[in-house]
Order: structure tokens, then sequence, then C-alpha cells
């Protein structure tokens, strides 16, 4: 033991070792983000409290920052992958507290959702579309990229935004669109929900049984972003309109929570769609009811162009 400590002692006084633990000192005092730490807490930290913590501050800026150097969350260089270093004081030493990145909260969000809700519209055309891969080759759908990169350019929290109400013929890259919008906005760390109506409502149905279906409805309602893709390919009902469709875009509306449509349906053809149910019976008072909803949340789009799953 006594040759051990000898060495480490020789090795501490060497020149080259100085030189690097001087080197490494001055790049970890001198990162922005400690820099600022220690400025705002100048009346209580001390000099041998830095001295006493550079370990900790190595570690912390050896790490990413609010995923400011991660693609994705697969990509995350941190020691916990997912989790992000914030400076704190404990006592006399400054340390490292980990809490979850934006990527890990939108990952750990969709995973909850995805639990909750099957009918997530996610296939693989979906969760690789992107504004660059759609085609431009009707006016239509330049207006619709065009509002839609301007929905995410002006996207906040604190900026009310109507979502789009996509319609046209079957194949147009409605749905595509809507993927798009969503990739585009996860970029940016917004969260959001694609939910492919007919599915979700033949879900809600059967989640009586499980006695489930106020969580999948609080799930949906409360979605940061929400898309419900090929709204009007549902068999409609009278509870599947008033009691499940139409609380959602209540909520939302007295929110003002961004939500989108596809359908192949424009406003009066859904119109129609909502006044009749599997019955037969006509309902146009409240079919208008749930059609106000929607066109207050709404800019109607038209989409034109080929079928492009031919």
């Amino acid at each position: 033991m006594e040759k051990i400590n000898d060495t480490l002692k020789k090795l501490a006084g060497s020149d080259d070792f100085k030189k690097r633990y001087e080197s490494l000192k001055n790049e970890i005092l001198n990162h922005p983000d400690v820099r600022h730490f220690i400025e705002m807490n100048r009346n209580q930290i001390t000099r041998s409290m830095i001295e006493g913590s550079l370990m900790k501050l190595y570690e912390y800026i050896s790490q990413s920052k609010e995923c400011r150097q991660c693609q994705s969350l697969d990509h995350c260089k941190n020691m916990m992958k997912g989790f992000e270093p914030n400076l704190v004081l404990r006592g006399n030493t400054i340390d490292i507290d980990y809490h979850r990145c934006p990527n890990k909260v939108m990952y750990d969000e969709r995973k909850k959702t995805e639990t909750l809700i099957q009918s997530i519209y996610v296939p693989k055309d979906i969760l690789e579309a992107s504004f660059s891969s759609l085609g431009l080759d009707s006016p239509s759908r330049l207006k619709a990229v065009r509002l839609a990169k301007e929905f995410v350019e002006n996207y906040s929290t604190e900026n009310v935004q109507k979502g789009l109400y996509l319609y046209g013929k079957f194949g147009v890259g409605k749905s595509y669109l809507l993927g798009a919008i969503a990739n585009e906005l996860a970029e940016n760390k917004v969260s959001s929900l694609i939910v492919y109506v007919p599915e979700f409502f033949r879900e809600v149905k059967q989640s009586l049984q499980d006695h489930s279906l106020n969580s999948k409805l609080e799930a949906v309602k409360k979605a940061p972003i929400l898309m419900l893709d090929d709204i009007g390919a549902e068999s409609m009902t009278s509870w599947g309109r008033d009691e499940i469709l139409g609380t959602i875009l209540q909520f939302r509306m007295l929110e003002n929570l961004p939500t989108f449509f596809t359908s192949n349906f424009d406003y009066n053809g859904l119109t129609h769609h909502l006044t009749y149910s599997q019955r037969g019976e006509e309902e146009k008072l409240k079919a208008a009811r749930i059609m106000e909803r929607i066109k207050y949340l709404t800019q109607p789009v038209l989409i034109e162009g080929m079928n492009r799953r031919q």
C-alpha cells in the first residue's frame, strides 16, 4: 500500500500532471453553464467547494443538456440514457441531480398512451413522414404543406392556432401529411397524438367492459396536439357522436387545444354523415353541434392529386 501511495504522490507532483490538471480545471470553470451556476450562487459557493467538486463538474460538462447534442433518445450520450444533469448545491458541495430530458418525456408519454389506447395510428410510412418527402404536384397540396409548416413554425402553448381539416379523395396523402406534422413537432420537442378514428370508436365501446373508458377519453382530450385520422369512416352512433366525439371536442374547444382531422368528406359531407346514426335516426341539431366545434377548431383544406396507394 505504501508503494502505491508513494507512486500517486509522485504522479500528482509531476509537471505533466499539474499541466493536465490545470488545463482540465480551466475547461470546467470556463464552461458557460458552470460559470452561470457559480455566478448565480456566488454568495454560497467558496473556492474550496469548487476545488472539491471538480469531478462532479466534469461529469456535468461531459453530458448533453436539453437534448442539444442528441438526435433522438436512442442516440443519447448521457450516463443515464434519457436523463439530463442539473447542478445543485447540497451542503458544502456542488452536486448533480438527474431529470428526464425532453426526448425522454415525449417517449414516456407516448408509451403510456400507446399502452392505454391501442388505436393510435403509427404505421411505418407515417413514422417516416417528413415535409421534405411530400409531393407538391398540385396547388392544393402546396397550400396544405405551406399551412402545415406555418403551424409548426408558429406553435407554442401561448399562441392559439387552429388545426387543419384535411379532406380529399382516398390516397392523396392526408394521413401522411399528419405524420409529417407530428414528426416535425417532435423535432421541436412537442408531443402530438394521432388516433385512427374508426378503430378508436370500436375500442372505446369495448372499454365499457373493462372500465377504462374515462382514462382513454382523458388521454385523448388532453393531448397537447390531437390528430383524428379518417373521421367519417366510422360507423356512427348517437352515443359515439355525442358522448365520445362531442366530449373530446368540447374540452379541446374550451381549452383552445390544436386539433387536426383528415376525412374523405368536406364539412357538408361530414355534417350529413353525423346527422344519420346506424339506426337511420336523423339528428340534425346534434350533428350541427359537433360541426360547430370542428369548424371552431380547424381550417378546411382540400387536398387533390393522384391516388398514391395505387
